[in-house]
């Protein structure tokens, strides 16, 4: 009672923010919207008082928090509750020249999650007015297929004002292609970028590139990419469970291990360090662990497509199809242009015996992102689900590998359509010329099992060895090393050996081996698939 009413508004607003930086979001709002309250009665007695007393009132008026910033206070109190339908009212509450390029950037970002996508141009567009070098509104508007062409144009003054900012237009160029699925234009020109002196070693240039390279499948180059952004930056998060992602599938568990914990001493209030962790589980075979570290990761940020999919493999190798479905899908609407999401949602489908769906999904997927060997890949994997299409996988792996004869993912499948028709020389041209330039444990150990069916069993055991330094962990390929070192010293039952004896004593170990190692080897052919 001792404050004036003005006063009490500002205290108000003091105690929500305190509330705010609480994280008390259900008590701040309550008290931003009594402050509110209190200020549109300070307007009305204004209005009564007499003119006198506004000479006194003015700099004590001016110095009252904005009736605006308090609204934009309260979306984000709604935001941080999930509660986007409420955000979205409060500012859209604000006439139109009253926002600020703040206030329409976070309309732009919610409209857009709210699938209100001409919204979302038109306040992404008021941002650039305002602020014409907004990059994330630039970014924003490319990933709502507006043509670059038109957002280069409301950019244009201010790159020929202001000297040295002419890379900003191949910027513009270069996400444009990023967001239209065009990879290979995509990297090109922001390898030009990265070569001029301005944005040389630039980390956000790099970890743009390296995820380009893995939308691209050139997971070598991706994670030298990521690995130059990291020494330049130690601190980086952004793109880093993508990083973490690509060791634990080349079975780096020690150092995706390494960068987990490194990631949550920075921040454990992002997504990434908790799906880099996750991902460290899947491969580990823990997909329990995987499925929680995944779900805490989406709701640190519900846009996370790496987070979607480690929960959606996670649930499909746990034998929940449906669910994984839904993340999958989810994954596909946030990122389009990512071949991994169609990837998971056709293996889903497959393991559900829906080939029918996965051959439209297939085939959309290759009328939508274009004819390239990953495309080609995919629609090949599906057709080798089905007897009648065996033929048109073939022709579809020659296509694949005429454009890139380094792509493992159409080796590997076009090894397995080999090894069906029992043509085992032919296999073992196709993954030796596959592994002159690289080395990759997936295939050494098909090589090895190929060599095995030839009887060159000493070759497949250095190739078993070789697929095991690799990637320590990989089961099919230790399976694969014992059978062979079983048949060349095979024992009895009380393990000592008998010369005599050694033919029949190690046909039945193999006999006693065989189920278990089949069904070990089908649970893993769901996720081995992919890679």
């Amino acid at each position: 009672e001792l404050f004036s009413p003005s006063q009490k508004y500002q205290l108000l607003v003091y105690h929500a923010d305190s509330l705010f930086h609480d994280k008390e979001y259900r008590n701040a709002v309550s008290k931003y919207t009594m402050a509110l309250q209190q200020k549109k009665a300070l307007s009305k007695t204004s209005k009564v008082r007499p003119s006198t007393g506004n000479a006194t009132s003015t700099p004590q008026s001016q110095c009252l928090p904005s009736e605006i910033e308090v609204k934009y206070k309260m979306a984000e109190c709604y935001t941080m509750l999930k509660q986007d339908k409420d955000a979205i009212a409060i500012l859209d509450g604000i006439p139109s020249r009253q926002r600020t390029p703040k206030i329409n950037m976070m309309l732009a970002n919610l409209y857009k999650k709210a699938g209100q996508e001409r919204s979302s141009v038109t306040s992404y567009k008021e941002v650039l007015r305002q602020c014409p070098l907004a990059l994330d509104a630039i970014l924003g508007l490319l990933s709502l297929s507006v043509k670059g062409a038109e957002v280069a144009s409301m950019t244009i003054n201010i790159i020929q004002s202001i000297p040295n900012l002419d890379w900003l237009s191949v910027w513009i160029k270069a996400y444009a292609f990023v967001h239209t699925g065009d990879n290979t234009r995509a990297i090109n020109t922001i390898c030009s970028l990265e070569k001029k002196s301005l944005l040389r070693d630039n980390v956000d240039l790099l970890g743009s590139l390296a995820d380009l390279y893995f939308r691209a499948g050139d997971n070598k180059n991706s994670i030298l990419k990521f690995e130059q952004a990291q020494m330049l930056d130690p601190y980086l998060i952004k793109g880093m469970d993508v990083y973490g992602y690509l060791l634990a599938r080349e079975g780096r568990l020690e150092d995706v291990e390494n960068l987990g914990c490194r990631l949550f001493n920075i921040s454990d209030q992002h997504a990434e360090p908790w799906v880099v962790s996750g991902c460290h589980s899947f491969y580990s075979k823990r997909y329990s662990r995987a499925l929680y570290l995944g779900a805490k990761a989406i709701q640190l940020n519900s846009n996370s497509v790496q987070a979607l999919l480690l929960k959606g493999a996670a649930l499909r190798n746990m034998g929940r199809v449906q669910e994984a479905i839904i993340h999958f899908r989810e994954a596909i609407r946030l990122a389009p242009c990512r071949l991994d999401c169609y990837e998971g949602l056709i293996e889903c489908y497959l393991a559900s015996n829906s080939i029918r769906e996965a051959m439209v999904m297939a085939n959309n997927v290759y009328k939508t992102l274009g004819a390239n060997a990953q495309t080609l890949t995919l629609l090949a994997t599906v057709c080798l689900e089905d007897p009648v299409t065996q033929e048109k996988a073939k022709t579809l792996l020659d296509k694949a590998l005429t454009q890139r004869p380094d792509y493992i993912k159409a080796v590997v499948k076009k090894a397995e359509l080999l090894s069906r028709e029992q043509k085992y020389e032919d296999g073992i041209a196709l993954l030796r010329n596959a592994l002159a330039n690289q080395s990759d444990c997936v295939l050494h150990r098909i090589l090895g099992d190929f060599l095995v069916a030839v009887n060159e069993y000493q070759e497949a055991m250095d190739q078993y060895s070789i697929a095991l330094s690799l990637d320590p962990n990989d089961q099919k390929s230790l399976e694969g090393l014992q059978k062979m070192e079983k048949e060349e010293s095979p024992t009895d039952a009380t393990q000592e050996e008998d010369v005599d004896d050694m033919e029949g004593s190690g046909e039945e170990g193999d006999l006693e081996g065989s189920d278990s190692e089949a069904a070990q080897w089908a649970d893993q052919e769901q996720w081995f698939g992919m890679q």
